[in-house]
């Protein structure tokens, strides 16, 4: 069953546009050359707050604040997520809580704070904080915002409609996937708009979840997910955004640790923008698949640029960092 028709997207978007401008899509000769084809990047880091998910937070909100609200709100992310939940409920009045694992980016706990959000620790990775929000969420009587729900999904695709309205005729999109809804976004988009574009999921070797599941036809986790990409660090996949994947993805490939230090030199040195690790995940996957895309118009979604100045100096310097 699809998450919304093409009148609920358009509406999402509205919603979205009266707060933000579309983000820009641009094919960059460098990096169509690095590529050795014709390769359209989406800038999700020109957002608000620096990523996609800012857009899912914006329709989720509106539907709640519409619904009567709420006396709080309990998430877990490892940051964007999380920057985009209390940057859409600060416009209601409701209150955050966010809950991050230890160790996490510092300066994207600190733009949470900006936001509003009271963020708290808990756990060593993203399930384990994800667990403990939920927990509280019941014990406090708090509205509980999961990492997948349908209206976020209908959130960040406005950014599929964007780039699918800009560039209509594209064979292929390499998309990153964390929890899914970015990947699900592109590929309702694209069958509400009776497109034939290819939807390639890109995860990490090292949180290979989606990809397991893809070709099991089934969730399978992992336990553990240690990739510096953060934003891709999965290990427990929604079986809601797994469906959709396994019925609209042309595949879900995953990339090493290296090739996505690479990438986020790669769109630094020819765009000069900042990709976040897992915001750079997406162009990862294209380039290593670069030798079946000759001739063919593809693209790429940089996801987010919040990244920690220290990692990405390292990154810069040509080292790849170790979790």
């Amino acid at each position: 069953m699809a998450l919304f028709d093409l009148a609920q997207l358009e509406a999402a978007a509205s919603l979205v546009h009266a707060v933000m401008p579309p983000t820009p899509q641009y094919a960059w000769p460098l990096l169509c050359a690095r590529a050795g084809t014709e390769v359209w990047l989406k800038h999700e880091n020109h957002t608000p707050a620096g990523a996609f998910k800012v857009r899912g937070g914006l329709v989720y909100l509106d539907d709640l604040a519409r619904g009567g609200g709420a006396p709080g709100i309990a998430t877990a992310t490892r940051g964007n997520h999380g920057q985009s939940i209390p940057f859409a409920a600060r416009r209601h009045g409701i209150p955050v809580k966010v809950w991050v694992p230890h160790g996490n980016s510092v300066e994207k706990n600190a733009a949470m704070r900006a936001w509003g959000a009271e963020v708290i620790e808990h756990g060593e990775d993203f399930e384990a904080a994800r667990i403990e929000a939920m927990r509280v969420a019941a014990a406090e009587g708090l509205h509980a915002i999961g990492p997948f729900h349908p209206l976020l999904v209908r959130g960040v695709a406005t950014y599929a409609l964007e780039l699918f309205t800009a560039v209509p005729d594209l064979d292929v999109v390499y998309v990153p996937v964390g929890m899914g809804s970015g990947c699900c976004g592109l590929i309702e988009t694209r069958d509400r708009l009776g497109l034939k574009t290819e939807v390639v999921g890109v995860v990490a070797e090292a949180a290979p979840a989606y990809a397991l599941s893809f070709a099991a036809g089934k969730v399978v986790g992992t336990g553990t997910a240690p990739t510096f990409a953060d934003g891709v660090a999965c290990r427990a996949p929604s079986p809601e955004a797994l469906e959709i994947l396994l019925r609209g993805a042309a595949r879900v490939i995953t990339v090493g640790e290296d090739a996505v230090a690479e990438a986020m030199r790669a769109l630094f040195a020819d765009t000069h923008n900042v990709a976040e690790s897992a915001g750079a995940v997406g162009l990862a996957g294209l380039l290593a698949e670069s030798e079946r895309l000759a001739g063919k118009k593809a693209a790429a979604i940089l996801t987010g640029g919040n990244v920690d100045s220290a990692q990405f100096a390292q990154v810069l310097a040509g080292r790849t960092p170790v979790v």
